[in-house]
């Protein structure tokens, strides 16, 4: 009466073995998979952190470049101004630092100084109403220059010799270069102004002088 009981049990122990290494079985395949799949998610994670890496050192260059070329054209955009300012623009130091309080793109910002200078007026000659300016400074220079020349023509006669016969031609030469002596004062009011001395004021410049210079030469003869 006793083995067939035997029998069950050791037949159901066999059957709890088979489940118990079917289970343990099951197990390790789950914690291959696990670790597989740990594996698999931290090579994914290195990989996008390389590249998240790469990105940003790409970013950087580029951020770079673009900084350089903003210093660039910032310099150029500021001697452009020093430029357009005339001699006030010379007194000018180097650009302003860089501002970290602008959030907008430098690059468009800069295009619209570019274009703000663009639509700037150039300096142009000087108007019609500096002409008795201008006439003032040929008479100014005539003046001078009749000065000198009576000067040299002075110290000719004083020292005699030699001296008394090349003075006076000395003094004529500086004479005549009178016109062009005034000049000078009106290329210093042209840049006050922001203008150029273009041909019409050059021109205003040489007839008062000449015309200066010949009244002298006839009255003081």
């Amino acid at each position: 009466m006793n083995q067939p009981v035997a029998s069950e049990t050791y037949a159901a122990q066999v059957r709890r073995l088979a489940d118990l290494s079917a289970r343990v079985h099951a197990q390790r395949e789950e914690a291959r998979t696990w670790h597989e799949q740990q594996c698999a998610a931290a090579q994914r994670a290195v990989a996008e952190a390389e590249e998240q890496v790469a990105h940003a050192e790409r970013e950087l260059a580029a951020a770079r470049e673009l900084q350089e070329q903003v210093d660039t054209e910032a310099a150029h955009l500021w001697q452009l101004l020093r430029e357009r300012l005339g001699a006030a623009g010379r007194r000018l130091a180097g650009p302003p630092p860089p501002t970290s309080r602008v959030d907008a793109d430098p690059v468009l910002l800069l295009g619209r100084v570019r274009e703000l200078l663009d639509r700037t007026r150039q300096p142009g000659e000087l108007p019609g109403s500096a002409n008795p300016l201008l006439a003032a400074c040929g008479v100014a220079g005539a003046v001078l220059a009749y000065a000198l020349g009576t000067a040299a023509r002075a110290a000719g006669v004083g020292y005699g010799g030699d001296l008394a016969v090349g003075m006076p031609v000395l003094a004529l030469v500086v004479t005549l270069l009178g016109p062009l002596v005034g000049l000078v004062p009106a290329k210093v009011l042209a840049d006050r102004r922001n203008a150029v001395l273009g041909p019409r004021p050059i021109t205003v410049v040489l007839a008062a002088g000449v015309v200066a210079t010949v009244i002298l030469l006839v009255l003081f003869r």
